[in-house]
Formats: structure tokens, C-alpha cells, sequence
């Protein structure tokens, strides 16, 4: 019989919940267009309805304000393509906010990051301050917690400031949603991303959170769906899982401190065994979920296909950059040594890991430690 193994990656992708699960297989028996008049149509829409009311809830959002789209990557596409003739971008941004950046024709101007990985908000002050007049619509992107790290950012201190200063601000929420209390009414953010499969939901369905009052342009083009900003059919079934999964997320909320046990358990023992790692943004807060951690003079790649053959799944980086070789920007822009950069993994953990995933991996860290002080 083959060892069970240890899924410690949440942060690319949540196992699927149980309640998405049967969300989906409920949804999938319906035959109506969500758009019909008929009784039929009216049950798939009542389903739509439904998540999107969940996903409201979970952020602290009107549903008024809930656009489905096909994932986060779309949404932050989206905030970040509207016409902005200036936008301001740390250099930890995930590469859904940096790529429409730096491709749309706005100028950019570099948020400098500290070597914890916080964005540094009094620099964008200073910015706006100093030239106010030559930054036309302007738009401040900021992560809530970064998908590598786990670095809280100060999403409502740039809100706040942006706000008082005619600035629009997105935020990137995808990490945060379900593993820290979000609140989109108090936040002062003009948009916010989600993502369903981050929060054991279905691949493929996620939202932009659009504030009340805030005009955005239409996505796509053509039906009247999700208030005629995003044109087609929508997916019943992913919507549904994607809501059902929202529910059981911010009812999880209360299991962040257990969380926190368990990451903080496996950070402890694996700086005992190996006391020349490095905890990366260990001074600022951080999701409870994450730990990114660096054994100098081991690749990451290495480390995590030694550990994927021992049952253990973690990551190098973000999941959507696999297959590249060279360092995470995230990495770079906390101006971290290249050493330290080259040799960072991280651990993600989530509602499903129990207390023997922990010690599966601190089993398997331990036998990289023994063939490593043999080999020397």
C-alpha cells in the first residue's frame, strides 16, 4: 500500500471542499439558462443568486457589488484595464496584476518593498505629493497578503490615503479571503479579487468586487449578465461551488488559530533541525496559513522534487510560474541575498491538514538533513 500523502500547498490550490463538491453535482442536474423566464432558468439563476450572496458575505461586500468571472487572474486583468494613466506597483505583486501593468500603455511607478516584504505606503504619499499633476486617473494595486510570503500588506492605510487624494485602489484579495477576516465596506478599496479554487472551490470561477457607485467597463460584450459587465452564459455549476465554498471558508475563519498551531509547530522544528534556514518575513504579520523558508545553499527546485518523491507536496515560488528558471520576484524586490532567494520554499496549509501532514513533512525534512550530512 502506498504512503498517503502530505498536500502542504494551498496557497496554488485548496483541495476541493465536500459542500463545493455537492454544490456542483446539484448544479449540474439543472438544465435552464440562468437567463430563462422559465421555472427552470429561475432555479439556475436562484443558484447564482445564492453564491453570489455567500461570496459577499466572505468579504464583507453587497452581493450588488459581486461580478463572477473566470477566475482571479481574470478580475485583476480587469481592474488593472481601465484606461489608468498611471499606476502604482509594488514589486510583489502577483504576475495577474503585473503583467496587465506593465503591458497597458499607463505610466508605472515602483512601489519599493521592505526586506519583510511590506509595500512601503509612505512612498506612494511621497509620490503623489511630489507630483500629483502628471499622474491623470491613477490607480494604486496592493495586495492583501502575498501568495509566496504570507506578508500582510496595509491595504486600508493606502485606501485611506488614495481615497483622500483622488487615487482608485485594487486589491488582490485571492490569498487572504477564507484565511483572514476581509472586509470590503471597511477596507475604502474601489475593487477586490477572489478566487474560488483557492478556498476549496472549483478551478475556473472567481469575482471582482466592485464598490457601489464605482464605474468599470464592460468586460466582455454582448447579454445583459452580471448587470451587463460580463457578457455569456454563466457557469451554474462552478458558481454554485464557488458560493458553497465561500460559506464554508468564512465559517472555517474560527480554525485559523488551530491553522497558526500547525504552521507555527512546523517553522519551529524545522529551525531546531536546521538552524541555518531562514524564515522569510518573519518580523511583520503574515497569513496564518503560510511559512516560505530558505536552506542556503540547496535549490528550491531541488528541495521540492526530493520532497515530492518522500509524499510531500510544497512549492517553489507561485504555483502559475512553474517551469521557470530563476528567482521570484517577490524574492527579489524584499532584496533578498541570492543565495537566500535561490533556495526558498514554501509551506501552505489550509482547513484539511491535520496534525500528521505536519509530521509527515518535519519526517521528510529530517531525512534531507541526514542525506545531506552524509553526502558532506
Amino acid at each position: 500500500m502506498s504512503q498517503k500523502r502530505a498536500y502542504l500547498d494551498y496557497n496554488a490550490s485548496a483541495p476541493m471542499r465536500p459542500e463545493a463538491r455537492a454544490a456542483m453535482a446539484a448544479a449540474l442536474e439543472l438544465a435552464g439558462n440562468p437567463s430563462s423566464v422559465h421555472a427552470e432558468g429561475r432555479r439556475a439563476r436562484a443558484l447564482i443568486d445564492e453564491a453570489r450572496d455567500r461570496v459577499a458575505a466572505l468579504v464583507n461586500a453587497r452581493p450588488s457589488e459581486v461580478v463572477f468571472t473566470s477566475g482571479a487572474t481574470e478580475a485583476n486583468n480587469w481592474a488593472l484595464s481601465q484606461g489608468w494613466d498611471s499606476i502604482f506597483l509594488p514589486g510583489i505583486e502577483h504576475d495577474s496584476v503585473r503583467a496587465p501593468a506593465t503591458a497597458s500603455q499607463a505610466r508605472i511607478v515602483d512601489v519599493p518593498v521592505s526586506s519583510d516584504g511590506i509595500a512601503a505606503v509612505a512612498t506612494i504619499a511621497e509620490r503623489v505629493l511630489e507630483g500629483a499633476g502628471d499622474l491623470g486617473r491613477a490607480v494604486i494595486a496592493l495586495q492583501m497578503a502575498n501568495n509566496e510570503t504570507g506578508v500582510v500588506q496595509p491595504v486600508a492605510e493606502a485606501a485611506a490615503f488614495a481615497c483622500g487624494h483622488g487615487l482608485a485602489l485594487h486589491t488582490d484579495a485571492v490569498q487572504a479571503a477564507g484565511r483572514m477576516a476581509v472586509d470590503f465596506q471597511a477596507l475604502g478599496a474601489d475593487t477586490l479579487s477572489v478566487s474560488s479554487h483557492k478556498i476549496g472551490g472549483p478551478k475556473g470561477a472567481g469575482a471582482l468586487v466592485v464598490r457601489d457607485g464605482v464605474s468599470v467597463r464592460a468586460l466582455i460584450s454582448g447579454g445583459g449578465q452580471e448587470r451587463r459587465r460580463r457578457a455569456g452564459t454563466e457557469n451554474v455549476a462552478a458558481i454554485a461551488g464557488f458560493g458553497a465554498a465561500a460559506e464554508a471558508a468564512a465559517r472555517d475563519l474560527a480554525d485559523m488559530t488551530r491553522v497558526r498551531g500547525l504552521r507555527d509547530e512546523l517553522e519551529g522544528a524545522v529551525l531546531r533541525s536546521t538552524p541555518e534556514a531562514v524564515v522569510l518575513g518573519q518580523g511583520a504579520e503574515r497569513l496564518a496559513n503560510t511559512t516560505c523558508f530558505a536552506w542556503p545553499g540547496r535549490l528550491a527546485e531541488t528541495l521540492v522534487i526530493k520532497l515530492d518523491l518522500l509524499g510531500i507536496a510544497v512549492s517553489a515560488g507561485a504555483a502559475c510560474s512553474s517551469g521557470k528558471v530563476g528567482q521570484s520576484h517577490v524574492l527579489a524586490a524584499m532584496g533578498l541575498e541570492p543565495e537566500i532567494a535561490r533556495s526558498a520554499i514554501r509551506v501552505s496549509i489550509g482547513h484539511a491538514t491535520t496534525e500528521n501532514d505536519i509530521s509527515a513533512f518535519l519526517a521528510a525534512w529530517r531525512e534531507l538533513g541526514s542525506r545531506a550530512a552524509i553526502a558532506a
